[in-house]
């Protein structure tokens, strides 16, 4: 029987009743984002903890221009790696100015704040705790924010859409404070520069500095404007449309919007763009978005929780629900999203490779493919950087950075040069999208991908002639990353994903009918054991403490069986690991898609109860605001490889994984408290 999708998805749109300045709410269609407080615009910004954010996939800026330092302008360390130095930008050191200049550029745009001016009768501006009979609802099946409050007893409605292929956001207003000119819109520009040194503190758009960038009147008439923004060798366009009004430029970087005379009514459009925006009606906007939503919901998987009566069971389908909007408008669009996606900048504005499988996986599993392609196409265009960082350290093939830009250089940092664990992502990724689409053009499409990406990690792995199996690292940091570079080897998961995206790379060849670099077959079928100790897996090789002093932050040793199917992985080793981190693990040192990752492998061991505690583990950083977003902690308030973590966890827990027999259910407890209704989904490799 057919899912009845419009009724799951609306049992949970977001009602507030009082501001929530922890969780905003936003539209978006992929490449554009933007969230609102509870007056459905971003008129409150200053009160909301979570930043208020307008922007896209293509807004960017270099302070100072493009090329003022390069990655030859930082500081390397180099590290002893079995005979020879390799060199990492890790430490400022006495280049310290190129090294954050390389790690703040270039960074996302803030494009611009859309508010309204509210006014009490005599002239003084309405505070956020002066607003009553506050109701906002996000219609998820159609996209659309209503906002309802009132001033002074007098109501004001707010209707909020986004146009579905443009960065334009429609605007309704309906109250009588329009008539008597004490509600305004206005549109603000900030500064572009991010100069701080810490990313947690660079969150914040910079209001001030208003000679640091330009907006000019390109052009105008009684209904429009057409504003042209500038900053060092970046620009950007915005055209602002209205039914009825009357515009003035109220500062350097400010325009503000009267309504026409007597009327109670205003209908406007805000178009950002890359160039000069198209005229856009904000009735086109919400058609545009009554469209895309529905096709969005209809397509692809969808999973009823509603026959359950575990007191969970509600809570978890909310999350889920939630978490497939704010994917799709954060973490679907053609570059891959940083960890807040289009809300607000976090680690300047970049993403972080080693997240990409976390945010973008459940695509396919939960059959929108197509939202993964477009991110997909992105390592394509810098294989050429990746082949050169590989190079420079001495390697062949391709080696992705972890955190980057647009551009796809990489950033200097502490920490980042040392990952490894991106390094299979796109091979996997790659591989659920032939499985989605198996077609010679997908092959073609990614295999130089598949195939650069094995010769960096065939020769990245180190023979050890006394074992006889190949060692990765040190230098290494793993994804639990609070080791040091120089003495991280062998994780566990890392092992088992060399093996794994290795043996992608042959199934890609045979399915090209090309030869395969032998190497890729010899490394896969040698890599060295997963080390353990007292029966359990360790962090890696030289971490004997990993579950006293070193039990926080990734538990990662669990991915080699949950996100991977674990074939170099003893079942009851790891059943003894998992149960040894359920008891000794620092839960507020974990991240967010800890959780789903320890669910992931509860199931895989048949542990079905312990995946859905994991799941739904009562820890700080496995919180679910009420816009759906994955809390961390106060300045990281959004997290959507939480979300996306989520998602495939249930994708995997409701129908499977390929080596697995069981389509049914597999991750969910048999207690008759859980009747768990899927359509639409696809098995985790």
């Amino acid at each position: 029987m057919k899912l009845n999708r419009k009724e799951i998805v609306s049992r949970h749109n977001p009602i507030l009743t009082k501001a929530e300045p922890f969780a905003p709410l936003s539209i978006g269609n992929g490449e554009f984002g933007f969230s609102v407080d509870v007056t459905g615009l971003q008129t409150f910004y200053d009160d909301y903890k979570t930043p208020l954010g307008t922007q896209s996939n293509w807004g960017w800026h270099y302070t100072g221009g493009r090329g003022v330092y390069s990655v030859k302008d930082v500081a390397y360390q180099s590290y002893e790696t079995y005979g020879r130095q390799v060199g990492y930008p890790m430490k400022p050191e006495d280049k310290a100015e190129a090294y954050h200049w390389l790690r703040q550029n270039p960074h996302r745009l803030q494009l611009g704040r859309i508010g309204l001016k509210l006014k009490h009768r005599d002239g003084s501006v309405v505070r956020l705790e002066e607003l009553q009979h506050v109701r906002q609802e996000l219609d998820l099946w159609s996209g659309i924010i209503r906002s309802e409050f009132t001033v002074d007893g007098t109501p004001v409605t707010v209707t909020t859409s986004c146009h579905g292929e443009h960065g334009a956001v429609g605007i309704r207003v309906q109250s009588a404070l329009l008539a008597e000119d004490r509600l305004q819109l206005f549109v603000r520009f900030p500064a572009p520069d991010m100069t701080h040194t810490s990313w947690s503190k660079a969150v914040f758009p910079d209001w001030g500095n208003d000679e640091r960038h330009g907006t000019e009147v390109a052009a105008e008439a009684s209904s429009f404007v057409v504003l042209q923004r500038s900053m060092d060798q970046d620009c950007y366009g915005v055209r602002w449309e209205w039914s009825a009004g009357k515009l003035k430029r109220t500062g350097a970087h400010e325009f503000t919007l009267h309504g026409a005379e007597g009327a109670e009514r205003l209908e406007c459009t805000v178009h950002f763009a890359p160039e000069e925006p198209e005229p856009l009606t904000a009735a086109e906007a919400e058609e545009s978005s009554r469209a895309q939503w529905p096709a969005f919901w209809e397509s692809g998987g969808a999973v009823d929780f509603s026959g359950s009566t575990d007191e969970r069971a509600l809570e978890l389908e909310r999350r889920v629900v939630l978490s497939q909007y704010l994917t799709a408008i954060h973490s679907g669009g053609s570059l891959p999203p940083q960890e807040t996606g289009l809300m607000y900048n976090s680690w300047f504005g970049k993403f972080h490779l080693e997240m990409h499988w976390w945010h973008a996986v459940h695509f396919p599993l939960w059959g929108r493919t197509s939202l993964l392609q477009k991110s997909m196409d992105w390592y394509v265009s810098i294989l050429p950087l990746a082949k050169q960082l590989a190079a420079s350290q001495g390697y062949q093939g391709a080696r992705w950075p972890k955190m980057v830009g647009f551009d796809g250089v990489q950033s200097p940092s502490p920490v980042a040069p040392g990952l490894i664990w991106q390094q299979p992502h796109p091979m996997t990724m790659a591989e659920l999208i032939y499985r989605a689409q198996p077609e010679r053009s997908t092959l073609e499409r990614y295999a130089e991908l598949v195939f650069e990406a094995a010769d960096f990690m065939v020769s990245y792995a180190h023979w050890n002639e006394a074992r006889k199996s190949y060692d990765l690292g040190p230098p290494l940091i793993p994804a639990q990353e609070c080791h040091h570079i120089h003495e991280g080897m062998n994780p566990p998961y890392e092992l088992e994903y060399w093996k794994y995206g290795l043996e992608i790379a042959l199934r890609w060849a045979e399915r090209l009918g090309r030869p395969a670099n032998p190497a890729w077959a010899k490394v896969a079928g040698a890599m060295a054991r997963l080390p353990q100790q007292d029966g359990v897996y360790l962090a890696h090789e030289l971490c004997p403490d990993t579950f006293t002093a070193k039990n926080r932050d990734h538990p990662s040793m669990l991915g080699a069986l949950g996100m991977l199917p674990g074939t170099l992985v003893d079942r009851e080793v790891m059943r003894r690991t998992l149960h040894k981190v359920n008891e000794v693990w620092n839960w507020d040192s974990a991240w967010g898609w800890d959780f789903p990752m320890c669910a992931m492998t509860a199931a895989r061991l048949g542990e079905r109860e312990l995946a859905v505690d994991f799941l739904l583990l009562n820890a700080t950083k496995n919180t679910y605001l009420a816009n759906g977003h994955n809390f961390q902690r106060p300045g990281l308030t959004v997290y959507l490889p939480g979300n996306g973590g989520l998602l495939t966890a249930v994708a995997m827990m409701a129908c499977g994984w390929n080596e697995g027999t069981d389509r049914e259910l597999p991750g969910f407890p048999q207690n008759g408290r859980w009747s768990v209704k899927w359509e639409g989904l696809q098995p985790l490799l």
